[in-house]
């Protein structure tokens, strides 16, 4: 890796600010921000929120057409502390740490 590389990857691992872990496979998403999504009985945008709730999908900045990583609904918070949820989807079990 050329040091302009490098210091891309430094620069950017600077503005994480949270860390997705799924359970299964060890999958690990970071990002800057993240929104929690509520979705119309069609599948379509509703609204956002700012804290974890049932029904809710997880989604990883950006907010546009390349967001980092998006969950399937939300059916259970199993822990919600200032630093740390863990919650049930309706396919994986997933640990969001506040870095």
């Amino acid at each position: 890796m050329k040091d302009w590389q490098k210091q891309i990857m430094v620069d950017i691992k600077d503005t994480w600010k949270w860390k997705l872990v799924r359970e299964r496979d060890g999958l690990t998403k970071y990002s800057e921000d993240i929104k929690w999504i509520e979705w119309n009985a069609d599948g379509t945008f509703k609204q956002s929120h700012s804290n974890i709730d049932e029904g809710l999908s997880l989604m990883m900045s950006p907010f546009n057409e390349f967001f980092t990583w998006q969950t399937t609904t939300v059916t259970e918070v199993l822990e919600n502390t200032d630093n740390l949820i863990i919650f049930r989807t309706e396919n994986s079990i997933y640990e969001l740490s506040k870095l």
